[in-house]
Formats: C-alpha cells, structure tokens, sequence
C-alpha cells in the first residue's frame, strides 16, 4: 500500500506522530500521537491547503510517498460508521475520541477514514505505537511547490 503525506520539509525526516499531537485535529486530542496520510498526492495537497491563504503558504513542503505492507491490519470507517457532524468545520470531540480510541487500542496499525474536504475519497491515520509500525517506511520524498493559482 502507498500512503502520501504532505508535510513541511524539517518536520519530514521522520514519522513520529509528534506534530498531531501538540493541537487537537479532527482524529485527535493534544497529547495523542497519530501519523495523517492520504490515498494519493492530491488529497494530501487539498488537506493542507484548506488550512494555507497564500499569505501564509510557506515554500518548504515536500510530499512523502509512504510504503505499507498490505497485510498491515487496518479499520476500515465508512460515513455511516461516524457520528452526525463528524465532518463539521471545527471539528468536534467525538471524532477525537475515535481516534484516540483507536491510538490507545493499539487493535490495529492502520484507520482508514473519510476525508472531510474531498467527498468519496479516504485518509490513513497511521498508529506509530503498534507493533507493526516499523513495517511502515518513507520510499519517496520530493519537493512540493503549491501552484499558486489554488489560493486565488
């Protein structure tokens, strides 16, 4: 499986789940550690941009192509799986507690969820307390430059 994460470059040496964990985000609290990825390079740009203006766009993001084995066991969370507002803009605690839930768990590797900004498409929140994270490795890392357009 290749996962993407779009992510400043001194910040991309390593997955750690450190970054999530200093603000509370959609699947999690502060002080939860939890790796945010994509199904591809797009929905990984448009996760990150939906938080940039172009007065704020910084010029440092790489995109990382990240390997998983297949057989990585992963929960699998489909919309009506999820609560009411469970894509509402704040984000609201009961998505945290999914996550936190799942982190904590430690029941699986992967969680693949919706994603709140592109209807029908899915992220990977990846657990790096579970056994088989070190399964999971960096293969590609490449500058990303925003196109500038998006911001207009």
């Amino acid at each position: 499986m290749k996962v993407y994460r779009l992510a400043r470059k001194k910040y991309a040496v390593e997955l750690s789940g450190k970054g999530s964990a200093k603000s509370c985000n959609r699947w999690n609290s502060v002080g939860v550690e939890m790796i945010y990825c994509a199904e591809s390079r797009a929905l990984a740009m448009a996760e990150v941009a939906v938080h940039l203006s172009l007065a704020t766009l910084p010029g440092d993001f790489v995109m990382l192509e990240i390997s998983a084995p297949d057989t990585l066991s992963t929960i699998f969370l489909k919309e009506e799986d999820l609560p009411d507002e469970w894509n509402a803009f704040p984000h609201n605690v009961s998505t945290q507690k999914i996550g936190d839930k799942f982190i904590q768990s430690k029941q699986a590797c992967i969680l693949k969820v919706p994603s709140a900004v592109v209807k029908g498409d899915f992220n990977y929140l990846i657990n790096p307390y579970h056994d088989d994270f070190k399964k999971i490795k960096i293969s590609k890392m490449e500058n990303f430059p925003f196109d500038r357009r998006i911001f207009k």
